[in-house]
């Protein structure tokens, strides 16, 4: 079994549970959704358990829907957009299970008004280490609450949430904007009062995604218009081409933190300027994202922060994965000497 960032292990059973009673006969098994994490934090040796079972709505109201953890992002938009309503904040890629993204925090192009993925969940449900089965909310069980959201899977398995839901747009205007360093990129995410914005570096220059649900403000230029449903699902065309050209299978060598955003302009300048070509690949990108983490104590990211994603690829032309790795270890090292944490947060689970 291998996750997306090319971690393989083999466990010795795959269970796929269907009930929350089944995933508490095996509550110290390591759960995993589409295993798109980069790490090997959703793989084991011993017992996984394959989460997409649990993907079951269990209830969709006015503002909100219960659902299982293992059902994608997609799924939740299957249920919810046919009633004009949708979550607050969405992942770019939308095949990622809600448990996942909810155990790592979820950050989106709308979390700088809208706080993370985890910082918009209503309840949990929640089988522990013990097996034993909790709904947690602020108001129930608020510690094992807190524990979960952003908690790698180290304090229980989620199997069911109930998300904060909000009217959706039907359309969007979607502008593209360059900066021509990082010091004005993270000084625009700032005042562009768009519902979506999100970033790359690119050897243009700093881009900006500025996306607007309502009207937009004079002045911008001709902007593309989209379906709602069209723009959450943009990176499909993406995704199918790479898998047309294999990159979609190559190990994926991410490195992602979360740094203050005071500190973060002369560190992003410093990444682009020694990140070549080679060392993120033919799909590689750089992604920038200044947010606001919300209530979510156990991301440990400042209430103004930047999450700098560096999303290698393992290209057959470029530099080699232990070189990626490598590279990876010393900006890691380099971030948390400025007071950067890491993004996914860690696990420490001693099965995986």
């Amino acid at each position: 079994m291998r996750d997306f960032g090319g971690v393989t292990r083999t466990p010795r059973q795959v269970l796929r549970p269907t009930t929350t009673a089944e995933v508490a006969a095996h509550s110290t098994a390591v759960p995993h959704g589409t295993r798109h994490s980069n790490d090997g934090r959703a793989l084991t040796t011993e017992t996984a358990l394959d989460t997409r079972g649990l993907n079951a709505v269990h209830d969709l109201g006015e503002d909100r829907i219960t659902i299982g953890a293992g059902a994608t992002w997609r799924e939740v938009l299957d249920a919810t957009l046919p009633r004009g309503l949708t979550p607050p904040v969405l992942t770019d890629y939308l095949d990622l299970t809600v448990g996942g993204t909810i155990s790592a925090a979820g950050v989106g192009g709308t979390s700088h008004v809208h706080g993370t993925q985890a910082a918009n969940v209503i309840d949990l449900e929640v089988v522990t280490p013990t097996g034993e089965v909790l709904a947690c909310s602020p108001a129930e069980h608020a510690h094992l609450f807190d524990a979960v959201r952003a908690g790698a899977g180290r304090h229980g398995i989620i199997t069911r949430a109930t998300l904060r839901l909000i009217p959706a747009p039907t359309h969007v205007t979607s502008f593209d904007l360059i900066y021509a360093n990082a010091a004005e990129l993270l000084a625009a995410h700032r005042h562009i009062h768009a519902e979506h914005v999100s970033s790359q570096a690119k050897p243009t220059g700093y881009e900006l995604k500025a996306v607007y649900y309502q009207d937009p403000p004079p002045g911008l230029g001709k902007g593309e218009e989209l379906s709602y449903q069209d723009f959450t699902d943009r990176l499909t065309p993406d995704v199918e081409t790479f898998k047309t050209m294999g990159e979609w299978d190559r190990p994926h060598p991410w490195a992602q933190v979360i740094l203050p955003a005071d500190v973060a302009a002369p560190f992003i300048e410093r990444t682009v300027a020694a990140t070549t070509p080679a060392d993120l690949g033919i799909s590689g990108l750089i992604l920038i994202k200044r947010f606001t983490p919300g209530w979510v104590p156990q991301l440990k990211a400042p209430s103004d922060a930047v999450l700098l994603s560096l999303l290698r690829t393992a290209s057959p032309t470029a530099t080699s994965e232990a070189d990626m790795r490598k590279a990876n270890h010393a900006f890691h090292t380099e971030a948390a000497a400025l007071g950067a944490v890491p993004y996914p947060p860690p696990s420490d689970n001693p099965t995986h």
